[in-house]
């Protein structure tokens, strides 16, 4: 384990560089804390992996964070400029990101003086083993890398894939889609417009009632004219190289398939929770936490984003979720007596701005005392899909 004797005790390490995780260190940035965020895939790594056309269900402030403005001439955000955006805020904020860090454990230890620090043990391709030391930690990982499964034989063929990517690969060719809810009936619809050949397979009766209402009707009526083939009351029960084998009320029967999108939703990485020590409610996946500072059943252990909701991952996203740093890193901050004026260590204030001021590198922030706007559902909501 590479820990050297001057390793730099710090008040906060964040694991995770999604929305949460980075609202969550920059809210300790500003509050003085000395902050570090470990990430073992990419900054944002869940938008990464989002549909490349992807636009958001939500207006580009509720994706702001920070005091960031996220600017687009488009009503409603695209995935690349997601990816624009967070990279852009990770540097006005000079955030320490440590990519490519799978955090293996985190246990408490004794520090000096009899203080109990977090001990956060980290593994890399290259660089191997790393214990790091800090007061507090905050766990962000969302829900988004951990597939619901399906269980059924085939599930790990190479055609088949828990995420849609885009459709032009599957040009001409023969496609199953599992799901019935807005990830399934808009990957239908793109690769339908895309020259493939479509069959939406979903248990219920009928379409999910949360799709979205401009959606809604062109998936309904591209089903009703035979353009995409629906099966509902229908399940999956294996997957073969060249087809897949359905059930419903009348029996078995088999549908050609070229390659198969198992769109069911998807749930938190609860064996890292458990590793951390932290319970986690086998039925809904939810991690043990204390409503009002999202602090664990481990002291001084906290969650934050979409991880908090287990596997009612509609409950929490990028829009809420983002805010949830702030109340962790308020709790942090009084536990730790650390200093709160943000303005002489994160900014430097402008007097005729109305209240914005500017962050490291010129940019102009917006006040984070402005009322919440009214809930809107994101894309990671609509990427809830189970079955």
């Amino acid at each position: 384990m590479n820990q050297g004797s001057g390793e730099q005790v710090r008040d906060v390490i964040v694991v995770g560089a999604g929305p949460a995780g980075l609202a969550s260190a920059i809210a300790a940035k500003q509050a003085g804390l000395s902050c570090e965020v470990i990430e073992r895939g990419a900054v944002v790594n869940s938008i990464l992996h989002f549909p490349k056309n992807m636009g958001f269900f939500t207006t580009p402030e509720l994706l702001e964070g920070g005091g960031v403005p996220f600017v687009t001439p488009y009503q409603k955000p695209t995935r690349d400029e997601a990816l624009r955006y967070y990279r852009r805020t990770v540097d006005v904020f000079d955030l320490e990101v440590d990519l490519g860090h799978e955090v293996e454990s985190i246990r408490p230890v004794e520090g000096a003086a009899g203080h109990t620090l977090l001990a956060v043990d980290t593994t890399h391709p290259h660089a191997g083993s790393r214990r790091r030391l800090t007061r507090t930690a905050v766990v962000a990982v969302g829900a988004y890398e951990c597939p619901n499964m399906l269980g059924v034989p085939g599930e790990a063929l190479s055609h088949v894939s828990h995420y849609y990517t885009e459709a032009h690969p599957y040009y001409r060719k023969r496609v199953v889609i599992v799901g019935g809810k807005n990830s399934a009936a808009e990957a239908a619809l793109e690769l339908y417009r895309s020259g493939a050949h479509v069959t939406l397979v979903h248990r219920h009766a009928e379409l999910g009632s949360g799709i979205k209402y401009w959606v809604r009707p062109d998936i309904e009526n591209r089903i009703k004219e035979g353009s995409v083939e629906a099966l509902f009351e229908t399940r999956l029960t294996e997957i073969q190289e060249t087809h897949v084998v359905v059930e419903d009320a009348g029996g078995r029967r088999t549908l050609p398939a070229d390659a198969v999108f198992l769109l069911t939703g998807y749930h938190p990485d609860t064996s890292m929770l458990e590793r951390f020590g932290i319970e986690v409610d086998p039925a809904t996946m939810v991690p043990s936490h204390e409503p009002e500072t999202y602090e664990t059943n481990v002291p001084n252990l906290f969650v934050a984003g979409q991880v908090v909701s287990g596997i009612h991952s509609g409950l929490i996203f990028i829009e809420n979720g983002r805010f949830h740093g702030e109340r962790v890193v308020q709790e942090i901050a009084r536990r730790l007596a650390a200093p709160r004026d943000t303005t002489t260590r994160a900014s430097v204030r402008v007097t005729d701005q109305g209240g914005a001021h500017r962050a490291p590198g010129g940019v102009l922030l917006q006040p984070q005392s402005a009322s919440l706007p009214r809930r809107e559902r994101s894309h990671l909501d609509q990427l809830d899909e189970r079955l």
